[in-house]
């Protein structure tokens, strides 16, 4: 199962688990860019309409994820969102819709799976970010999801790696997705001017492959970029440092965000 199915790096997910004869259920908020997704003829998918964001909807997903297939062994946490705004030009709801998404969306899913991954000795995909163990200027609720993702995440695996179910955290730095475009301002309104990054952008096809092989090595944490990899050790052996070299590459965005 993966949410945030329809486009991007959840695509690209399923798309790389069907090449290894896995059966696919994907969700994803856009009934209708899911019904885009398409799979080779012997793969067996469902696409399923779903809000992570609302609980019920996400049970109501699982019940027809077992309908179709028995139950699920992997759980990708993919569905997310961003802002792009000074946390001064902020609306709490901004926020809160990002949390929404982003923490509570993967929260439901793996609530609705649990039982599933317990009995099949299954595995949980949270897709985090270098936001999700370090600062990032003008994504302080970004930053937030993803930090509590680490510490849901890190701390669940400590109660269900006894009963054989594995978590996985992905950090990527930058992706050919469509995440920044579909941003949020301050108020809650798209977000138009462009985003600075640090390296290259990996695609998704390249960040899905990684995913997949940290996955059947049944990794706890996978830095899958040369930039997550410094970040990862620069935040923690010199976190002053890391935030000041953050904020001068990517402060700029300030100008103009508010």
């Amino acid at each position: 199962m993966v949410t945030g199915a329809a486009g991007g790096l959840g695509r690209a997910l399923c798309l790389r688990f069907a090449a290894a004869g896995a059966r696919i259920v994907a969700l994803d908020r856009d009934a209708t860019v899911l019904q885009g997704l398409t799979f080779r003829e012997d793969i067996a998918a469902v696409r399923i309409a779903c809000d992570v964001s609302d609980e019920a909807d996400c049970l109501r997903a699982m019940a027809e994820a077992r309908q179709a297939f028995g139950g699920v062994d992997v759980l990708v946490n993919n569905a997310g969102i961003t802002h792009r705004s000074a946390f001064s030009h902020t609306d709490p709801a901004v926020i809160r819709r990002v949390m929404a998404v982003n923490f509570f969306g993967a929260l439901h899913c793996t609530h609705a799976a649990f039982d599933d991954l317990v009995a099949r000795h299954g595995m949980v995909i949270a897709i985090s970010s270098v936001a999700g163990f370090a600062p990032l200027i003008a994504r302080t609720g970004y930053a937030a999801s993803k930090h509590a993702l680490h510490g849901f995440f890190d701390s669940l695996r400590t109660e269900v790696e006894p009963l054989g179910v594995k978590v996985l955290l992905v950090c990527p730095s930058f992706i050919q997705t469509g995440i920044e475009k579909n941003a949020l301002d301050g108020d809650g309104s798209p977000v138009q001017h462009p985003q600075a990054i640090v390296g290259t952008r990996a695609t998704p096809e390249a960040m899905a492959e990684r995913i997949f092989q940290a996955a059947s090595r049944e990794q706890p944490l996978l830095l899958p970029d040369r930039v997550s990899r410094l970040s990862w050790w620069l935040s923690r052996l010199a976190p002053r440092l890391y935030a000041r070299l953050m904020v001068r590459k990517l402060g700029k965005e300030m100008r103009g965000v508010g």
